[in-house]
């Protein structure tokens, strides 16, 4: 088809599914660690089935087109995956923090990844992102730029996308701290997923005129 599939909600699901099994299988390979693989893989087949179940799209394509539009895209999905990743890291730590705690320790706990591996590629996928949507949103820029003056510059998802990279960057920064390492900054994790997603749902449906599943 000579595009990545931005098109409907059914195609921007599935390419979030595919990139979040590739961001994982990028830090399985770096860590050398594959005990997270069986908390992941749900996740991702969860993505392709609700993009299987979405329903048709009404709304006309968006029209653009070229290189550049699609590295845009494909690298602003690779972020919402890579976030999505660390939201799933920070849940699963927090569950076997909670299970430690109990001292409820079954032959399962010992199967379980360490907590500082956890942390560890939840800050690692965060990285992922943020690289992935500050040159994302630069090519972005670059594209409506060599449009008519009908795209304009100042749209609500800039907004939005300012206040996702603040709120990882203040994660980042925080998660290295003694005070908020661990438990605290997974909360934070899972606090700034919660603002991707409705960036990804509530601004790119209803309030954004230039971006729609992307």
């Amino acid at each position: 088809m000579h595009t990545v599939p931005y098109h409907d909600l059914y195609g921007a699901m599935s390419l979030i599914g595919w990139l979040l099994a590739l961001t994982y299988l990028g830090l399985e390979i770096y860590e050398r660690q594959r005990s997270v693989g069986a908390f992941v893989l749900p996740i991702i087949l969860v993505f392709f089935l609700a993009a299987h179940l979405a329903p048709a799209d009404r709304l006309s394509p968006p029209d653009a087109h070229g290189p550049t539009f699609a590295f845009h895209v494909t690298l602003s999905i690779l972020a919402y995956s890579a976030f999505a990743l660390s939201c799933v890291l920070s849940v699963i730590y927090l569950g076997e923090e909670w299970v430690l705690r109990s001292h409820k320790l079954g032959n399962m706990v010992w199967r379980l990844p360490p907590l500082e591996l956890l942390e560890r590629m939840s800050q690692s996928s965060v990285l992922i992102g943020l690289v992935s949507i500050a040159v994302g949103t630069v090519l972005g820029f670059v594209w409506v730029d060599r449009l008519s003056s009908e795209n304009s510059f100042y749209d609500p998802k800039y907004v939005i996308t300012l206040i996702v990279v603040a709120l990882y960057l203040l994660y980042f920064g925080l998660a290295r701290t003694t005070a908020w390492r661990g438990g605290r900054a997974s909360k934070l994790c899972i606090f700034n997923f919660v603002i991707v997603v409705l960036s990804f749902t509530v601004v790119n449906l209803y309030l954004s005129h230039s971006h729609r599943y992307f």
